[in-house]
């Protein structure tokens, strides 16, 4: 479905990543795991088009994403979730899913209160009122209602309180059983032990290493490199 193939991206004058490459299939989450700085929000605004590619490629169900402008990129069905969430907060949970809204998409405002219970309770107030753990649920429910058949989640249990990381995965594992892929930049492997069939570590704008969780688990001297404090 995705597929990163030496991907070098630019922030101005910074090089910040140096031929990055990756892949996640249908029916799969993956993980890009990584140290604050290491590459893995560029990573994902590569790919849709928020960060200047200078070399290498990124395909989207064969075709090239490469020049593509980012709402292009959505358009194609790849739907970004955002690290600082950008929800409306003026608007309320209600104005901030319609905004997302895309006919045809298959997601509704019941189908996304049913995997989101709270946000219903919520409908009529403002986006700037909810709390953090809310403010997450509906930055993602929002980018479900354009239908993506990939979603990009950038840090989305970072500074969340345990009991609503625990909700979110549990938001997450039901929309990997409903079939839609999934790449996760985390800095947290027992959030990510939870969900990703496989794992990246980025480190400088490079991949450190590729495989399974279990290969991950397994090898010590990795994730005390890479992902130690």
């Amino acid at each position: 479905m995705l597929e990163l193939r030496d991907v070098h991206a630019v922030y101005g004058r910074s090089h910040v990543l140096h031929g990055v490459s990756l892949r996640a299939d249908d029916h799969e989450v993956v993980c890009l795991l990584g140290r604050n700085g290491a590459g893995k929000s560029t990573t994902l605004k590569a790919i849709v088009g928020l960060v200047e590619i200078t070399r290498g490629e990124v395909f989207f169900e064969g075709r090239s994403l490469r020049g593509l402008a980012t709402h292009a990129v959505a358009r194609l069905g790849i739907g970004l979730v955002p690290e600082d969430r950008r929800i409306f907060a003026d608007l309320s949970v209600l104005e901030n899913l319609a905004v997302g809204a895309r006919t045809g998409s298959g997601w509704t405002i019941e189908r996304v209160f049913a995997l989101f219970p709270k946000l219903a309770a919520l409908a009529r107030q403002r986006g700037g009122s909810l709390s953090g753990g809310e403010q997450q649920m509906l930055t993602i429910a929002r980018t479900l209602m354009a239908g993506p058949r990939l979603l990009l989640l950038d840090e989305p249990s970072e500074g969340l309180a345990p009991v609503v990381v625990q909700s979110l995965a549990e938001n997450i594992a039901v929309l990997k059983r409903g079939g839609l892929a999934i790449v996760m930049a985390e800095q947290n492997p027992k959030f990510a032990r939870r969900l990703a069939d496989r794992a990246y570590i980025i480190e400088t704008g490079q991949i450190r290493f590729d495989g399974s969780m279990a290969a991950l688990d397994a090898d010590e001297s990795v994730r005390r490199a890479y992902l130690s404090v």
